[in-house]
């Protein structure tokens, strides 16, 4: 407790949590966003082929969150439009991403300690996402938890819970990698947050909103930067999900069925139609 006061951890996460966003940490939010849109297969192609669709499908992956949990509270997907500024950062980051001369800002956003540098400042807005959409909805239903995890859920996972609708945009269509079947690392930690952020709202966590914000920013961007670096795809949640689903609906998560290969046929017999 002396070492946490000499730190003065609580100043230091009020300070944090009134941090702006705008400009830095949005716009490494933005690019880290697009650049995952250009590693799509079939992006490039599309930002050539219909220049429209491509910008389309980019203002989804920056802003799909925010008009997913507009919808869902009852509000006109368009409202975060109105936000002149983000739209035209957002724009331009996609324009430079998929059309700049040689591709140098795309090496250079690509280039591995940049991106390191970029992904652990979109988890700071990612957490600021989750905080405030659970605070939205906290207004809209003071008692209404499962309204609040939900929304905050959606604040920070929403751009891949409307992955099928951009490929539809791509003129992709790929039902198996729906996110809810296939729940990747920033989903499940969004989903983590948005209930530890709920509990935090109703007054059940004992702990200042900064200090969480804190805390979680600094779980989110060390885990992401080293999952980066390491070019990983799995969870550090992979070990006790594994033992909470075993214990309580009998198989680990994920675990993959177990096939059999059918015999293969004998070449004497012709094969079946």
């Amino acid at each position: 407790m002396e070492v946490l006061a000499a730190l003065n951890l609580g100043d230091i996460a009020q300070i944090f949590s009134k941090m702006g966003m705008f400009p830095v940490f949005d716009l490494a939010y933005y690019i880290v966003s697009i650049l995952y849109l250009k590693y799509e297969p079939g992006s490039v192609e599309v930002s050539r082929r219909s220049p429209v669709a491509s910008w389309l499908c980019a203002m989804l992956y920056c802003f799909g969150s925010y008009i997913l949990a507009d919808i869902m509270l009852g509000h006109s997907p368009l409202d975060y439009f109105q936000h002149n500024s983000h739209i035209l950062l957002a724009s331009a980051v996609w324009y430079l991403i998929f059309y700049c001369p040689l591709n140098l800002f795309y090496k250079c956003v690509a280039f591995l300690p940049v991106k390191l540098v970029l992904v652990a400042l979109k988890e700071v807005v990612r957490t600021r996402k989750i905080a405030a959409g659970v605070h939205h909805a906290h207004h809209a239903y003071h008692h209404g938890f499962f309204i609040m995890v939900i929304v905050g859920y959606v604040k920070g996972s929403g751009v891949a819970l409307m992955s099928n609708f951009e490929q539809l945009l791509r003129g992709v269509w790929r039902p198996d990698t729906n996110e809810i079947l296939n729940m990747s690392f920033p989903t499940k930690a969004s989903l983590y947050g948005a209930i530890l952020f709920t509990l935090q709202e109703a007054h059940i966590l004992p702990v200042a909103k900064s200090t969480l914000i804190l805390c979680f920013t600094l779980f989110m961007a060390t885990s992401k930067v080293v999952m980066t670096a390491r070019h990983s795809h799995g969870s550090p949640f992979a070990l006790i999900e594994s033992w909470v689903c075993h214990f309580l609906f009998g198989s680990a998560l994920g675990a993959p069925k177990r096939t059999t290969t059918p015999p293969r046929p004998r070449r004497s017999k012709p094969r079946r139609s």
